[in-house]
């Protein structure tokens, strides 16, 4: 992720505190700690480092993987990220983390949407995780345990959290293998019914499955029927997945496996909204809040409360603009614009996301584009930029065959699984391109002298580079 270019640097964090990760130290010349955070329950790994203040991403990143023993063919497999709970942001290889971790404050101004107290409390650590650039084909070869244990933690905090939406069959087989990966692959009926009970489902499940549609209130309304269901879903899925012999690298294998199963896995994510379909004449406008994941692959738009996919895309099936404020007041915009339909008329789709780190999306997806081209070389070694931060799987939009650049697709797969996108679920803005001018189509419905009207910003069909297709 882009994060040069902010505003004047902030004034250095206070040096007592004990949540960052870099020890401030006005002798930045001398040998200094700094301590690298894990993902997981992995200990932190402490560095002595010379010059703090000058130091760069690639030197840590080096030593990090020395004190790791990361080996050589999984190097570019992580990345330094510097995160908080306002901001993740992934460094680039030239970056120097003490200068940017004194622009925190800069930042969160800038990418954010938090308080001026929220602001001022933050700070970010250091953290080692999974490099948004490192494609699916290459961690599949990754053999070395460490590495493999590193990648898991990473994808079970995500799976668990939800960030990564996924259907029952999903969580339910992740989970068993979580649960033989954590107590054995050989517990017999009584151990594993002591064990869920110790650490709970939540432990192995998905927050929103563990704790049901309505949080924790609904949970403990139908506590024993709802937990004694899930419990013994999850057993028979742990008896199926442990039938045979399975050691700890195959069991891990098989857990990133299946997560590569959803196209959103490895993403870099961002913090957006969008507006909300019009459900009747009276319904003021309101927006509803989304989850962009951008990825090596394509861009997905999440529901951040019914954890779903509302609209998933391949980058050869948008195209895409950032837009800036033009007014006090206004927002930055992430516009995606793909095919659809509209009544029986094929048409241009555009959905506007309204988020301030719309330009950090909007760098990410050309950089992914880039890599993506003949020319660029997914697979390459160690990229040098930075990003934000399934084939088994339903696509979110198949491209029929013999479609060339500008060709009309197939329309949007509509299922019940939450990987599947739900246009229909979307307010977006329709018009179709005569080749001399955009014509928008006239609403379905004649505008009410009581509804809310929201004047459409011009917009021009996106300028398209020589990587990407028409969409």
């Amino acid at each position: 992720m882009e994060a040069d270019g902010g505003p004047p640097s902030s004034e250095a964090p206070d040096d007592r505190s004990q949540r960052g990760s870099i020890a401030s130290s006005a002798a930045l010349t001398r040998a200094q700690d700094v301590v690298i955070y894990l993902v997981g329950d992995f200990a932190p790994v402490p560095l002595t480092v010379e010059g703090l203040g000058v130091v760069s991403v690639q030197e840590l990143a080096r030593d990090v993987r020395q004190a790791l023993r990361i080996p050589e063919a999984a190097q570019d497999a992580f990345a330094l990220w510097l995160c908080s709970p306002l901001l993740e942001l992934q460094l680039k290889p030239r970056h120097q983390p003490y200068k940017l971790c004194r622009q925190w404050q800069d930042l969160l101004y800038r990418f954010t949407e938090a308080s001026a107290e929220d602001i001022s409390q933050d700070e970010p650590c250091l953290q080692y995780r999974r490099n948004v650039f490192y494609p699916k084909s290459k961690e599949l070869l990754v053999e070395d345990p460490g590495v493999l244990r590193l990648l898991y933690e990473e994808a079970r905090g995500n799976i668990l959290s939800d960030r990564y939406p996924c259907d029952p069959d999903h969580w339910t087989g992740l989970g068993a293998l979580a649960l033989a990966l954590d107590e054995g692959p050989h517990l017999d009926t009584q151990t594993l019914a002591a064990v869920l009970k110790e650490k709970k489902l939540v432990s192995f499940l998905p927050a929103s499955v563990a704790f049901g549609a309505g949080g924790l209130l609904s949970t403990l309304r139908g506590r024993g029927r709802r937990q004694a269901a899930l419990e013994h879903k999850l057993l028979d899925e742990y008896r199926k997945t442990c039938s045979g012999a399975s050691d700890g690298p195959s069991l891990l294998h098989q857990y990133l496996g299946t997560c590569h199963a959803l196209p959103y896995y490895g993403s870099a994510f961002f913090s957006g909204e969008i507006d909300r379909p019009a459900q009747g004449l009276l319904q003021r406008a309101r927006r509803k809040a989304v989850s962009v994941g951008v990825s090596l692959d394509g861009v997905y738009v999440m529901d951040v409360k019914e954890k779903h996919v509302l609209l998933g895309l391949l980058f050869s099936q948008l195209s895409w603009d950032h837009s800036y404020p033009e007014e006090e007041g206004d927002s930055h915009v992430l516009w995606l614009e793909f095919d659809g339909e509209e009544d029986g008329t094929a048409v241009n789709k555009l959905l506007k996301i309204y988020s301030k780190q719309a330009e950090l999306m909007s760098g990410l997806i050309e950089f992914c584009v880039e890599l993506s081209s003949p020319s660029g070389g997914v697979a390459s070694a160690a990229p040098q930029d930075g990003a934000g931060g399934e084939e088994a799987a339903p696509r979110p939009e198949e491209e029929e065959p013999g479609k060339g650049r500008g060709g009309r697709r197939g329309r949007l797969s509509r299922q019940d699984s939450v990987v599947c996108s739900r246009v229909q679920n979307l307010s977006t803005i329709s018009y179709v391109d005569t080749g001399k001018e955009i014509k928008r189509l006239k609403p379905r419905r004649a505008a009410s002298f009581f509804s809310r009207q929201n004047t459409a910003p011009a917009y021009a069909t996106v300028q398209l580079g020589d990587g990407l297709e028409q969409g």
